[in-house]
């Protein structure tokens, strides 16, 4: 005689106010989950690299400064330039840099920024090289 042969015949206890589970609902009890969730999408953007901003020396800032009045005088001739910026990470410190090229429209003055004739917009204050057409990087 087993050790549970009492009991392993009796029916399974049903509740007036409790409805019975049905066997998917009764198994994901049981199913494994995962305790770490996010886990691996933290360490990923832990380790994603960022830039760090660019501080610029007072002869760099002249050198932007000079080619930013050259552009301002050239807006209405529509000018074709190449400006390089950097783009602040939304979710860490640090960023990257990235590179336009296109005619600039207009400059915004209220919000400091290029804006160019697709519709992008650059703030200035983003800004660490323009190149007007023509015109080469030292």
């Amino acid at each position: 005689m087993g050790q549970y042969d009492d009991i392993i015949d009796l029916s399974r206890p049903q509740y007036d106010d409790l409805h019975p589970m049905s066997r998917p609902d009764r198994a994901a009890q049981f199913s494994p989950f995962a305790a770490l969730v996010g886990y691996d999408a933290a360490v990923d953007e832990t380790a994603r690299l960022t830039d760090s901003r660019i501080e610029l020396t007072e002869d760099e800032e002249n050198e932007l400064n000079g080619a930013l009045h050259r552009l301002l005088e050239m807006l209405p001739d529509s000018p074709e330039v190449r400006v390089t910026y950097f783009i602040p990470d939304e979710r860490k410190d640090g960023g990257r840099y990235a590179e336009k090229r296109g005619t600039v429209r207009t400059f915004d003055s209220y919000s400091r920024e290029l804006v160019f004739s697709d519709g992008a917009r650059i703030a200035v204050a983003d800004l660490i090289a323009v190149e007007l057409a023509g015109e080469k990087r030292e």
